[in-house]
């Protein structure tokens, strides 16, 4: 499995950031992965085509994380497809270097987990202000914050020990992305309260469930539902 690679040849303030943010080359190897669980019931049992039910053990762990990294993919994209008016020459270079991350993610994951993976979704961000640069920075700050503590609340529950080296990798990529939209809202300074606390990097120690980040995610799923009842506890 490959490690991160830090790689820039531009200078001054744009050296910084792009340095900042080169450390990102996740590239997974192939790890078998087996569908939980599967059902012989043929039953005709109304279902919920909107419920997405992720699975137990390591390959729910995985989709639960894979539907994350979709979504943080979707909002970049969507950023770059309509960028707001006062959106900066150089933010638009930051924002697509982070959505080229999400999307290294979101392919390595979707390549571990072969034919177990969840859909591809359309993610609702309607509730987001996406015309001006302060909203979509600050749309961007609450996505990559919630996805460091989805990483950080689950690590310690899967049980494949590659799968976790995977994902603590992707886990430090969105750290190092959760401080840098921090540097772009206040570039005065790298790391403010709302990012170190009392010398604790929130960016990196913050954690919540999965039942914590999906209500937090429920309105860009939307009119999907993710139930996470069968991910491990323990």
């Amino acid at each position: 499995m490959s490690s991160f690679s830090l790689s820039d040849t531009s200078t001054g303030t744009l050296v910084q950031r792009r340095t900042f943010l080169r450390a990102a080359g996740v590239v997974a190897g192939a790890t078998a992965l087996t569908l939980a669980g599967c059902s012989d019931d043929t039953t005709t049992t109304p279902t919920d085509p909107y419920l997405l039910s992720l699975q137990a053990a390591d390959t729910g762990l995985l989709n639960y994380l894979y539907l994350l990294e979709q979504l943080e993919a979707g909002f970049y994209q969507q950023v770059l497809d309509v960028p707001p008016a006062d959106l900066q020459s150089s933010d638009l270079i930051y924002l697509r270097d982070l959505r080229d991350h999400e999307l290294i993610h979101r392919e390595t994951l979707l390549f571990v987990l072969g034919n177990t993976a969840l859909p591809s979704l359309t993610f609702n961000f309607s509730t987001l202000n996406l015309t001006t640069r302060a909203g979509v920075l600050a749309a961007a700050k609450t996505l990559e914050e919630l996805g460091v503590a989805a990483y950080n609340g689950v690590l310690h529950l899967v049980a494949d020990t590659t799968n976790m080296q995977l994902l603590a990798k992707m886990a430090s990529v969105e750290a190092r992305h959760a401080d840098f939209i921090n540097a772009l809202l206040t570039p005065t300074t790298f790391s403010t309260s709302s990012v170190v606390n009392e010398g604790a990097l929130l960016s990196v120690s913050a954690s919540k469930t999965p039942t914590q980040v999906i209500d937090e995610a429920a309105p860009f799923f939307l009119p999907y539902k993710v139930s996470v009842t069968a991910l491990p506890t323990a």
